[in-house]
């Protein structure tokens, strides 16, 4: 009967809530437990769908978090599944209310601290990379190349405290509007990365006629070498293939450079550093309709606890918090804040309709088939990765998060896309929420993956850090938020993640691209 009684029960997330999550598959003719009363389930509901736990007429609103998910598109009768054949994203208003809901942040408790690398501008790395940067794809091979060239012997043998060569490549660098708005964004993208506090020293390696010029970025972002060994003042490294001789004598003058980098990135040691040095990047991906149950509310209980403690925390996916946009609104410590996001939320009205788009075109197939059904029930569960603190700045793509506490960047949902500007802001952490089973990583910051049912995290084990499924059996969302601030403060201090075991990082570099490609 215990085994019965589970599999029955169904997770009411606010009292008048119209639905209720499955924990775990319901057949068809069960009673259902739902916030201490049953209903009949009309058909099958499987893991993280929604069962209807009252009538709702149709062209009725349908709450789930106690905020608008969708209407239904035909009578819905209790214990009938809610999904994409019923429910529909009408356009709706929402309320604002700009900065009049602004919570305080919660007080830090002891002082937690990791183990880093303090650099010289004050941030702290949570890894010591050496960068190998293309500035057009026309020299991404070349600089695969160059990377490629410390894989095959053990020069950690010798140099303990570098973890890695890695090269930073894109499909991008020429055929833009020199100086428009897809260059500007790629060169904060780079220089984010070559001046990211995980990035010991870098080169920068061209073809030599791209549009993307290695000297316009030095110039325009003031580059300087990283490099411990060299004056501050020193420019860094450029190779270009037109002016080196082609790919062969390219490679090889830039090995030789590394080399000479190496001992200068080896000399930097970890210190006990306090939590605020943290920027933790808050992102979820092949979510399910767990993902707003489950695992998301476990990462904003670590924001929550990472911000008490003076640490920043960066959220994006400016596409899918659509709909979900006014209860960051309320949160803002301003009312200019708050309208930066709105301004952010109507460019992307306009940008979608432009190209023939439409912004609540989403979920995707995997998330349906996870139980998401529409972009305002997929927003609101993505919003919960940013815990209860106030909203105290929006940033552009890639913009550098200077602030301690909840920062929101405006990106596109993509991933790759997204996670590539979050750590362009200086993110030295990154935690990744999954349900559907994504595995991103990206260099030079490494990238905590967070199932959100334990099904899939014993099916993926090898790629998940932590199971936030267990929040499904009971244990309460804030001690799994506790155990996911713990891992990753470990992280910080060295912990390999199962994504940099694996190996990933360098392929989800992908710097966003707006307009067109000439």
């Amino acid at each position: 009967m215990a085994t019965e009684s589970r599999a029955c029960r169904a997770i009411l997330l606010r009292e008048g809530d119209d639905v209720a999550v499955a924990s775990a598959p319901i057949p068809a003719g069960a009673r259902v437990e739902v916030g201490g009363a049953t209903v009949a389930a009309l058909e099958p509901i499987g893991l993280g769908h929604k069962i209807a736990v009252r009538d709702v007429a149709e062209g009725a609103a349908a709450r789930k978090y106690g905020q608008v998910i969708g209407f239904a598109s035909r009578p819905i009768p209790a214990g009938a599944l809610v999904h994409v054949h019923n429910l529909r994203a009408d356009l709706f208003e929402r309320d604002y209310a700009f900065a009049t809901e602004r919570p305080t942040v919660p007080e830090p408790g002891a002082p937690r601290t990791f183990r880093g690398y303090l650099r010289p501008d004050g941030r702290v790395g949570t890894r010591n990379y050496i960068a190998v940067v293309s500035t057009v794809n026309c020299s991404a091979s070349t600089s695969r190349f160059i990377s490629e060239r410390f894989r095959g012997r053990d020069f950690r043998r010798s140099h303990p405290n570098v973890d890695g060569v890695f090269a930073i490549t894109h499909k991008g660098g020429c055929g833009l509007a020199f100086e428009g708005k897809d260059h500007q964004i790629l060169e904060r993208v780079l220089a984010g990365f070559v001046n990211h506090p995980n990035v010991a020293a870098y080169i920068l390696v061209g073809l030599g006629c791209e549009g993307a010029q290695a000297q316009h970025l030095i110039s325009t972002r003031r580059l300087r070498s990283r490099s411990r060994g060299e004056p501050n003042a020193a420019p860094p490294h450029v190779f270009t293939i037109q002016e080196e001789g082609g790919i062969g004598r390219t490679v090889e003058a830039a090995v030789a450079a590394v080399e000479r980098l190496l001992p200068a990135a080896d000399a930097w040691r970890r210190t006990e550093q306090p939590a605020s040095k943290l920027c933790l990047a808050l992102e979820c991906g092949g979510s399910d309709g767990n993902s707003g149950v489950t695992a998301n509310p476990a990462l904003g209980a670590a924001a929550d606890l990472l911000i008490a403690q003076g640490g920043s925390a960066v959220l994006g996916e400016t596409t899918e918090i659509y709909g979900a946009e006014h209860l960051l609104t309320r949160r803002a410590v301003s009312e200019a804040v708050g309208r930066k996001l709105i301004d952010r939320i109507r460019w992307w009205e306009w940008y979608t309709q432009v190209l023939g788009a439409e912004i609540n075109n989403n979920p995707s197939p995997g998330n349906k088939l996870g139980g998401l059904s529409t972009i305002y029930e997929k927003s609101l569960g993505a919003l919960a990765k940013a815990g209860s603190t106030p909203l105290v700045d929006v940033v552009d793509y890639a913009e550098q998060v200077r602030r301690p506490g909840l920062t929101f960047m405006d990106t596109p949902g993509y991933d790759p896309v997204c996670t590539t500007g979050l750590v362009a802001s200086g993110a030295n952490v990154l935690v990744f929420t999954t349900g559907r089973g994504s595995v991103l990583g990206l260099k030079p910051t490494p990238c905590v993956k967070v199932a959100t049912n334990t099904t899939m995290y014993r099916w993926m084990r090898d790629d998940m850090d932590l199971d936030a499924g267990t929040i499904l059996d009971g244990e309460p969302v804030a001690d799994v938020g506790r155990r996911l601030f713990d891992m990753v403060l470990d992280v910080a201090g060295g912990e390999p993640t199962r994504s940099e075991g694996a190996g990933l990082g360098e392929e989800e570099f992908v710097p966003w691209t707006i307009g067109p490609v000439l």
